[in-house]
């Protein structure tokens, strides 16, 4: 890519758009106003005019949800995972609903990967600027397909669904005609056979990041002085380059999800992988340089309490990371596909870390250069 295709894959906090009416709910007084935003890949809308920042496929969603202090996301399925990241503020994750309601609670940096196949819903629980990111795996979900509450509290409203998935809104002057077939919600015997997660089950799911397990030695230049990042893994297998790595949710969700925080001063250097990756900054100020056909690309970003720039890095281009703040910066990684991401290095990587005694193996995992060479004579 040249370097002006690079500059439309920056998708600035202040440049989101959202719409309130993505969905049915919007006609639901305990569920409206609800701010939908769709930052990359085809995205879930029921709104044809959902403003969405990138809709390049990623092999993932990433979209993102704000509302009002008790407000609520009602309950709704998905048939590819869906992991929401809490960015700001306490939310309360529901799910089940045959027959009771299980339920945990999301505060700042927590995330939990709801499986396929089960209803869940969401309420803020929190400040009334709460923020969750939220990822769908694959390029296609399926759709979402809502619960019988909701369907029949927004028909209360006024407003319907079709079977093609077309909003009514009879308030504004739509005609519900008489050939219209209407979306049928699924019945309370085929709800009760979908799988019932005890909460004990769904804990695992959710990875606290007071929690988290960060490792120094997850990336190779993190040895070299002036670099010094760590990672944690989240979901799926991701870039760690640990030999012992265990994500929290292992199962396969069409893209990894992990931290990476940089101290005061320190870098990623540079280097490139084969899957396309979207990058949310949650804290700081970082200077991303991608290599494009035609130049060295820089763009700076920013996270702060209540902004957060994102950047979606295409495959195969060299990139680096630059912490340019006074204090660490957080970072979210999504990177596509299930497979562990091999990570190649620039030269001036390899050797300075070579000097310091570390190498790669063949499995690309990080070790001392001592054993590995050992094994290559």
């Amino acid at each position: 890519m040249n370097l002006e295709q690079l500059k439309q894959r920056f998708i600035p906090y202040s440049s989101l758009r959202y719409t309130t009416e993505a969905f049915i709910d919007y006609a639901i007084d305990e569920c409206s106003p609800k701010y939908n935003y769709a930052l990359i890949g085809p995205g879930v809308s029921q709104n044809p005019n959902q403003p969405v920042s990138l809709r390049e496929p990623h092999g993932f969603q990433l979209g993102g949800v704000s509302m009002p202090h008790g407000k609520t996301n009602p309950p709704h399925m998905h048939f590819t995972c869906e992991v929401f990241m809490c960015f700001r503020g306490d939310w309360r994750v529901m799910w089940g609903f045959n027959p009771d309601e299980k339920h945990t609670i999301l505060s700042e940096g927590d995330v939990i990967s709801v499986p396929t196949w089960i209803y869940r819903a969401f309420r803020n629980v929190g400040v009334d600027d709460g923020f969750l990111f939220s990822g769908l795996g694959r390029d296609d979900t399926g759709g979402i397909l809502w619960g019988p509450w909701t369907i029949e509290k927004a028909r209360d409203a006024g407003v319907y669904l079709t079977e093609d998935y077309r909003m009514i809104d009879t308030r504004r002057g739509d005609v519900l005609s008489s050939d219209l077939r209407l979306l049928e919600p699924m019945t309370a015997d085929e709800i009760s056979i979908l799988d019932d997660w005890a909460p004990e089950r769904m804990q695992n799911r959710v990875v606290r990041f007071s929690e988290l397990r960060w490792s120094s030695q997850a990336l190779l230049d993190s040895v070299i002085p002036g670099h010094g990042s760590q990672m944690a893994p989240v979901v799926g297998l991701g870039m760690d380059q640990g030999r012992g790595v265990i994500p929290p949710v292992a199962n396969a969700h069409g893209m990894s999800i992990e931290w990476l925080r940089i101290p005061a001063g320190g870098q990623v250097g540079m280097h490139r992988i084969g899957q396309k990756q979207a990058m949310v900054l949650k804290k700081g100020q970082v200077r991303l340089e991608v290599q494009a056909d035609d130049a060295l690309f820089s763009q700076q970003m920013m996270g702060s309490a209540t902004a957060w720039d994102s950047f979606a890095i295409p495959a195969d281009h060299w990139r680096s990371l630059h912490n340019e703040g006074s204090h660490e910066a957080l970072i979210l990684l999504l990177t596509s596909g299930d497979e562990k991401k091999n990570i190649e290095w620039s030269t001036e990587i390899i050797e300075k870390a070579a000097a310091l005694g570390w190498a790669m193996d063949a499995n690309g995992c990080t070790a001392p250069k001592y054993f590995v060479d050992r094994a290559q004579r």
